[in-house]
């Protein structure tokens, strides 16, 4: 399992080298099939944040990447939008696509540029599963309670096995138990998950014959930024009923905590 400094340097690398939605996705589908994906993940997002009642002031939107989700929130309304991750690349790109919004280089487990209760609510989207250390994984919730004010949401995506959980380099998968228990510890409550993405991406909570067999098809029909391309125009409709109508996904899930207070 890498260190936290290999998977600062590999990210910084990897967004360096491909600063769009393949950097931050499904990277081995390619750029044309994450486009597909994204619409999804955009669709699923504004219709979940929607919900939200107030519309939150203040966000803080960690691991922002491309920044995607910034100009989600931003669409929403939501005039203060801050962001931040763990590589240079992103951020200095970020600065300058977003200029009315701040950006500084922070890693989710420590948040110290932000004060207590500065925000209203945080996003971290795929990002979690990212940090292979249990210990920085905890560390992160707590930073996000820190900065939360009290009753504030905190809103992210992750795999939520009900299956044992996976270790790989660059990626763990943990289970829904004890991803709700970390964050109940630092002070969280789970008010809603729904299913993020369904067929578009790694089965990663279905059993091995599927998983492999699925993952397989998918690498093989996106070979190509032209099949790529079709096989997400095909896929997209299903997955929008998909991820409307399923309660369960074997794949990431966009979840609502809130903040104790």
């Amino acid at each position: 399992m890498a260190t936290h400094s290999e998977l600062r340097d590999f990210w910084e690398r990897r967004l360096e080298g491909d600063w769009t939605e393949s950097g931050v996705g499904y990277r081995a589908l390619g750029r044309s099939f994450n486009t597909w994906m994204y619409r999804v993940r955009e669709e699923v997002f504004l219709r979940e944040t929607s919900r939200l009642a107030p519309v939150p002031n203040r966000v803080l939107d960690v691991g922002s990447g491309t920044g995607f989700y910034v100009d989600l929130w931003a669409r929403m309304g939501v005039d203060d939008v801050t962001g931040c991750d763990m590589t240079d690349a992103a951020v200095q790109r970020l600065r300058h696509r977003f200029p009315d919004h701040r950006f500084v280089q922070q890693d989710a487990a420590d948040l110290d540029a932000f004060d207590a209760d500065a925000f209203d609510a945080v996003s971290c989207m795929d990002v979690l599963f990212h940090i292979t250390d249990d210990e920085r994984y905890t560390s992160a919730l707590g930073e996000f309670a820190r900065v939360l004010r009290p009753g504030g949401l905190l809103v992210v995506s992750e795999n939520f096995l009900r299956r044992p959980e996976q270790r790989g380099e660059h990626q763990v998968n943990r289970t829904l138990e004890w991803i709700t228990d970390a964050a109940g510890r630092a002070g969280f409550d789970l008010i809603r998950r729904v299913p993020m993405l369904v067929l578009m991406n790694a089965q990663v909570d279905a059993p091995a014959p599927w998983r492999k067999a699925w993952g397989g098809a998918l690498r093989a029909v996106t070979l190509t930024e032209p099949t790529g391309w079709a096989a997400g125009a095909a896929l997209y409709p299903w997955e929008r009923r998909l991820v409307r109508r399923r309660r369960e996904s074997p794949t990431t899930e966009m979840a609502v905590f809130r903040l104790r207070g």
